[in-house]
């Protein structure tokens, strides 16, 4: 029954979204990819009341998260964003709880790829003004006159387009290249990127790419094995079930259902996406023609096609078989593979390793303009290329991290913002920021930066960073990577703001796969803490010597305030608390804490209102 229902629900969602395009042909914003950051974009956008358009080349929505079969979430499990949290709520809803997605040992989310094409159309499909086209082709792009006008390609049918902002959310950047703007491709040099890990000489390596199967389990006694492909060599996979982890550093175990149960599915199905001596391949297709592209994923293809195979014929898994009712595709196989790596454009800030290591000590405070955040260790796939030289990603430890706004605005045009897996951001920390979730919330802030340019008429670079940070903060996003405050909590927003400021800062702590930065909201403020952190926006606080390690009471809290709002009564302090709706009552013998300190310096001196620049630089006005 859910399989007639889906698809019924499927052809249906085809043919509204798509008739609704030659109704209208002038749009606020224009997003070429309804992959996972087009996604997103789209209906962060919608919901602003930009009259927004998804051109996608496939009839699902997703991308890697669906259309590439990647359905086994990595990271952010305790950092639900925005739309990437309310997906996963929806995904909760359908299965029957959070344990129902927990069925693979690889991810706590996991789920099949077509149910998450489903809710992803229903949640677009929600929105009164996205609208989206599939299985139409982007064709060319040209920007005139402060308006972009599309040209797409659907049933044989050239259709053009127009809005005045366009968001490039393909999968390897097409959109920006057309347009003649600078970017990169494969490794960085050491020096020129400022990051030590990274090879001395750069390269064109990218990471490999995968193109995942989705199996199926057919029964005892059910032989599914699949025609030999042709260079079938079973040495070729001779490793595949030796599993270690290199974050632990435990010896390897051969176990093949371990191998299996990596990507274990709901409703008996097997996600295969193996790295080790598995399915991924190398293959750099980036600045290929798409006739080339197709051609050269068909290698792809195979190689997949020889690892199943390996899998029922060899390790005796016959009853698993590919799912033949999972794909709109004649060979059952996802429509598009897992691209890793894109083109990464050269933004107004390029995201390297000392703002993720040490965001708070590095060169610029990038923190302050976060737009998205991530947790996931930086991972990269390299075993396919022996060319590839070797880096030592265990020794790059991260904390959770937020992406800088404006690695998401190119520098060189006023009107295209970049999105997927092509924003200015080193090739080391692509392997951190390719993510789904964080894919997702980099196209919820695609969609929200281009609704407030658009509605402001402005150019991308002039748009107010603290404006879009507080619509991110409206839609349940983080701009700050705390994983202690969650949207549901009465001050997760005011949290946020403050550490957005730095007055008072996160503690980040690298760990394993899902790595961290605590707020801390519980623990006691010192009264040399907030002096020192409210120090950069109150000049009177220049040459200010007179707060101690002690901790902060009521007391000293409004002489201290005092000093950057003159004649403040604690008559204000309390019902500023009380307004706040804090817990118990104020009085100058309390003893505060971070969340207390937090949501007073945020109701009383709003520092979140003082414009930072794309480096995160304070914009004082005089």
């Amino acid at each position: 029954m859910k399989i007639t229902l889906f698809f019924t629900f499927f052809w249906i969602s085809l043919l509204s979204f798509s008739s609704a395009v030659f109704a209208q042909q002038k749009y606020d914003v224009i997003i070429v990819g309804g992959g996972a950051s087009g996604t997103a974009a789209g209906i962060s956008a919608g919901r602003l009341g930009s009259k927004t358009l998804i051109i996608e080349s496939t009839p699902w929505l997703g991308g890697m998260l669906t259309s590439a079969g990647v359905s086994a979430i990595d990271g952010n499990h305790r950092l639900p964003s925005g739309i990437w949290g309310e997906f996963r709520l929806k995904l909760e809803e359908y299965y029957g709880g959070p344990e129902k997605l927990a069925t693979g040992w690889v991810s706590n989310t996991l789920f099949e790829p077509k149910v998450g094409n489903q809710i992803l159309q229903e949640m677009a499909k929600s929105v009164e003004n996205l609208t989206v086209t599939f299985n139409s082709s982007w064709q060319k792009a040209e920007y005139s006159e402060k308006l972009w006008t599309v040209t797409f390609l659907k049933d044989g049918e050239q259709i053009e387009v127009q809005a005045p902002i366009l968001i490039d959310a393909t999968e390897l950047g097409d959109v920006a290249a057309a347009q003649g703007l600078t970017y990169r491709i494969g490794m960085d040099a050491r020096d020129e990127i400022g990051e030590s890990f990274a090879p001395e000489e750069s390269n064109d390596i990218i990471q490999d790419l995968t193109y995942v199967v989705t199996l199926q389990d057919y029964g005892e006694g059910a032989d599914k094995t699949i025609p030999k492909p042709s260079n079938y060599d079973p040495a070729e996979f001779e490793c595949a079930c030796a599993h270690s982890d290199p974050i632990t550093d435990k010896a390897a175990v051969s176990d093949c259902q371990k191998m299996i149960n990596y990507g274990k599915l709901p409703n008996g199905k097997y996600m295969i996406n193996w790295p080790n001596c598995g399915n991924d391949y190398y293959l750099n297709i980036i600045e290929k023609t798409p006739e080339e592209r197709e051609e050269a994923l068909e290698e792809a293809k195979q190689a997949s096609l020889r690892f199943v195979y390996y899998i029922q014929h060899e390790l005796g898994f016959k009853h698993l078989g590919i799912s033949e009712e999972e794909y709109p595709t004649k060979d059952m196989l996802p429509m598009i593979p897992y691209h890793r790596e894109s083109r990464r454009y050269v933004g107004m800030v390029d995201f390297t390793l000392p703002y993720v290591r040490t965001p708070f000590e590095a060169p610029s405070p990038f923190y302050r303009t976060g737009a998205a955040v991530g947790d996931y260790t930086i991972d990269h796939h390299h075993k396919k290329n022996p060319e590839a030289p070797a880096i030592d990603f265990i020794k790059i430890r991260v904390p959770s991290y937020n992406i800088p706004l404006g690695s998401l605005v190119p520098k060189e045009h006023p009107a295209l913002i970049l999105a997927e897996k092509s924003i200015s951001v080193s090739n080391i920390v692509n392997g951190a920021t390719r993510l789904q979730p964080v894919v997702l919330g980099i196209g919820q802030a695609s969609g929200v930066l281009a609704s407030v340019a658009m509605k402001e008429k402005i150019e991308l670079q002039k748009v107010s960073i603290r404006q879009v940070q507080s619509v991110l903060l409206s839609q349940n996003a983080y701009i700050m990577p705390f994983l202690d405050m969650s949207p549901s909590d009465e001050n997760f927003i005011a949290i946020q703001k403050i550490g957005a400021t730095g007055i008072l800062k996160g503690e980040g702590v690298p760990y394993l796969w899902a790595n961290q930065m605590w707020f801390y909201p519980d623990r006691l403020v010192t009264e040399f803490e907030l002096i020192d952190g409210l120090r950069p926006y109150y000049p009177t606080l220049k040459d200010f010597w007179g707060a101690s390690g002690d901790y902060l009471t009521g007391q000293r809290f409004q002489v201290l305030l005092d000093v950057v709002k003159p004649k403040t009564p604690l008559l204000e302090i309390a019902q500023a608390w009380n307004r706040r709706g804090l817990e118990g009552s104020f009085n100058t013998d309390l003893i505060l804490n971070r969340e207390q300190v937090s949501v007073l310096i945020d109701e009383l001196l709003n520092p979140f209102s003082v414009e930072v620049n794309w480096k995160g630089e304070l914009v004082m006005i005089n």
